[in-house]
C-alpha cells in the first residue's frame, strides 16, 4: 500500500493567461474535485495595501508550481501586485417610477379617482 503525500509549501504558481500567484500552496477537495489552493498573503506594494486572499485553481489550468521560501513568495507577491477577485455587483439601476395614485393609493392602472381640475391647470 502506497502512502499519499499532500503538498504544502510556499510556492509560485503559474496558470493559463500568464497569471502568477505566490503564497502558501496546498491541495483542497471541493465537490468531489481536487484543486490547488493558493493563500496569497497581504502585501504592501507601492504604498497600496493589498489584502490577503485565497485562489482555488484547477490542475488543468496550471503550467508550473515552483516551491520556494516564504521570503521569496512574499517578495514575488509584492512584485506581482495581484488583486483578489471582487464580488460582482450588477450596475445600479434608477429607482422605479412610483405609479401609485396619490389620491387613493391604488396603482394608476386601477385608480378610479377623479382628478381635481386644478391638478391639470397649466402653470404660468
Amino acid at each position: 500500500m502506497s502512502e499519499t503525500k499532500t503538498f504544502e509549501s510556499w510556492a509560485i504558481v503559474e496558470v493559463m493567461g500568464h497569471r502568477q500567484f505566490a503564497g502558501w500552496v496546498t491541495e483542497q477537495a471541493l465537490g468531489g474535485a481536487s484543486f490547488v489552493r493558493v493563500d496569497v498573503p497581504a502585501v504592501q506594494a507601492e504604498g497600496e495595501d493589498l489584502p490577503a486572499f485565497t485562489k482555488l485553481l484547477g490542475a488543468a489550468s496550471i503550467y508550473a508550481i515552483s516551491p520556494c521560501t516564504e521570503e521569496t513568495a512574499r517578495a514575488f507577491a509584492v512584485r506581482a501586485r495581484v488583486r483578489a477577485f471582487s464580488v460582482y455587483e450588477a450596475p445600479r439601476l434608477p429607482a422605479p417610477v412610483d405609479r401609485t395614485c396619490i389620491g387613493c393609493g391604488e396603482p394608476i392602472e386601477d385608480c378610479t379617482c377623479e382628478p381635481a381640475d386644478d391638478e391639470y391647470d397649466e402653470q404660468p
